[in-house]
């Protein structure tokens, strides 16, 4: 009987999984999806969907109670689900994606009652996250107490970076504390670099930039695929502007909110995480869809300055890795909205950037494309992240190599 991987990602309002068979192969063992799909509106009207691999839909289920059945009825639900398909497969562990690592981990682990607490320890350096990153954590271990459990953490990709790149210029008392610039999207980042080693090696062992835009979105510099610079900072709303999170802005700006407009630090928080982004300039959606498609004026001013910062970001990354070899553009915003990477290519023409348009329309391609011209200086691809595959494959080699805890 095969064994099996499952991969978790919990928010505060959902939970994602993806199952995983273990194929044996002559050279190996690889990964082949089998069912992926969510529990949403965990605390209001919760749903359930599953799809198999070929994306059609096999389970769906609805709860009647409006208060929804938190994390704790979600996890049961899918560890029912799961159950129901053990005939199939043996269940050798579990993934996790975890937002932050801290200092201490740099590197997926086998979570027991010891690091469990430790990462509870950084719930207030990611207090939107990690809570409930962990909560399923705790559930399962509840439940199958004999099931190993990986952590694998958006955080750990960055720590290659010099410290230097992961210092604030604050006195010591403060970071200390472990207040530094951590960056995040790893585990998508560490995808996109073992893909661009693949697709492109000669690019790859050089200085690349890859852009993460989606709800989220980040940019991260690469020197020989390791990471060097990246946007986000000591949280996960720094950087780039966002879906309904407002990137970087003058700390000052806090002060002000505070003395000026009256507002706490709930309000604040509201303001720059739900708020504010490309929901907030345009008054109309986070979506990049909708604001492509809108006449509204104000959608149009929210697509330039997502696209304007993305420029700028760009051009102060590739001065942090001494130039720029390739630009890779992934996530949902990355991967399917050829305006703005046609948009990108012209900001970032004095690079060296030249995007071919017929090849920055063609249709989606999991495997990823190139849509530079031939004679652009810099090779610009698109390559489809893949960050449940990653964390799956981290738990795999956990698995193999069990006493890796902590790098």
């Amino acid at each position: 009987m095969p064994g099996a991987v499952v991969v978790l990602n919990a928010g505060s309002s959902s939970i994602k999984f993806s199952l995983f068979v273990i194929v044996e192969e002559s050279h190996g063992q690889s990964l082949r999806l089998v069912v992926r799909g969510q529990v949403e509106g965990l605390h209001t009207h919760s749903r359930f969907v599953a799809h198999d691999a070929g994306g059609v839909e096999c389970s769906r289920h609805e709860w009647s109670n409006a208060g929804g059945i938190g994390h704790e009825g979600a996890v049961a639900h899918l560890v029912e689900f799961l159950r129901e398909r053990a005939s199939e497969w043996t269940l050798r562990a579990v993934g996790h994606r975890v937002v932050h690592g801290g200092l201490l981990y740099s590197c997926p682990v086998i979570v027991d009652a010891t690091i469990l607490d430790s990462l509870a320890r950084l719930n207030p350096l990611a207090p939107l996250h990690q809570p409930h990153n962990l909560a399923p954590i705790r559930m399962i271990a509840e439940r199958l107490p004999n099931l190993p459990q990986v952590a694998c953490f958006d955080t750990a990709f960055h720590r290659s970076q010099p410290e230097v790149a992961q210092a604030y210029a604050l006195p010591p008392d403060i970071t200390e504390r472990g207040v530094r610039r951590y960056g995040f999207h790893g585990l998508s980042y560490e995808y996109v670099a073992e893909a661009i080693r693949r697709l492109d090696p000669e690019v790859a062992s050089g200085r690349v930039v890859v852009a993460h835009l989606g709800n989220g979105s980040s940019m991260c510099a690469m020197l020989g695929c390791r990471s060097m610079a990246t946007t986000m900072g000591f949280t996960a709303v720094d950087g780039l502007p966002m879906g309904t999170r407002c990137g970087s802005v003058d700390p000052g700006l806090v002060l002000y909110l505070m003395d000026e407009l009256k507002m706490d630090l709930r309000a604040i928080e509201k303001l720059i995480y739900t708020q504010s982004g490309l929901l907030g300039v345009s008054g109309i959606s986070s979506d990049m869809r909708a604001l492509l498609t809108s006449r509204d004026p104000r959608a149009a001013e929210a697509v330039d300055l997502f696209v304007y910062r993305i420029g700028r970001e760009l051009g102060s990354l590739a001065a942090a890795v001494g130039g720029l070899d390739g630009l890779v553009l992934t996530a949902g915003i990355g991967e399917h909205a050829a305006p703005i990477r046609s948009r990108i290519g012209q900001a970032a023409a004095w690079l060296g950037v030249e995007v071919d348009e017929s090849a920055n329309s063609a249709p989606w391609r999991e495997e990823g494309w190139k849509i530079s011209t031939p004679g652009s200086r810099v090779a610009v691809w698109v390559i489809p992240t893949n960050e449940e595959l990653m964390i799956a494959r981290h738990t795999l080699e956990r698995l193999a190599a069990p006493a890796a805890r902590a790098n």
